[in-house]
């Protein structure tokens, strides 16, 4: 798999660019927030040096290996109100995951994001996927509301089929594939 060239992205609402260390500070404070806590798989309590290791570990060799990250402003150059990335599982699949801070919820800055991601992820210039997965622990209706938006097709429920802390917990799962029209997909049960 050879190595994505990092960018930014935009739709002049919502930002999208890699998360620099610039950025620790205002990650590990948005990180603080319980309802992140209770539907991403992150330490808690979150420290700066999980944020630190987020950066050297996933980040940075996530572009490298096909796996981009973003961080999530609603300026060009403001702080970071949410996270968004992609993890390669192969050459042509990614499983998508997101968060963004409460205060910024319901505003559309997340469906945006995705429906960004999405795009650069499906461009053959980009990385040419053939699809994007997304899953979430059951009950997280918010990121199933903006998956659904983007033409995420339900496909059912992995009971206790990810693990969150060394807890298993029942996971509700979604696909788009480079076909689909992007257009919120209709039939989801949630």
């Amino acid at each position: 798999m050879s190595a994505v060239q990092e960018r930014a992205l935009s739709d002049g609402t919502v930002w999208l660019s890699p998360p620099t260390e610039a950025d620790i500070d205002t990650i590990v404070a948005c990180c603080q927030h319980p309802s992140i806590g209770e539907w991403v798989t992150i330490p808690v309590p979150y420290r700066r040096e999980h944020a630190e290791a987020f950066l050297t570990d996933l980040v940075r060799p996530g572009w490298a290996g096909r796996s981009p990250t973003w961080a999530v402003r609603a300026a060009q150059d403001g702080p970071v109100i949410g996270m968004i990335g992609l993890e390669a599982q192969d050459v042509s699949a990614a499983e998508v995951g997101f968060w963004l801070v409460p205060e910024q919820r319901s505003r559309g800055l997340m469906s945006r994001a995705l429906g960004l991601v999405c795009a650069a992820g499906f461009d053959p210039a980009t990385l040419g996927l053939q699809r994007i997965s997304w899953r979430a622990f059951v009950g997280n209706h918010a990121s199933a509301a903006v998956a659904r938006r983007n033409g995420f097709h339900y496909e059912g429920m992995l009971r206790l089929g990810s693990t969150q802390r060394g807890l298993r917990r029942d996971t509700w799962m979604a696909g788009r594939l480079h076909t689909d029209s992007g257009l919120p997909a209709p039939e989801w049960p949630i």
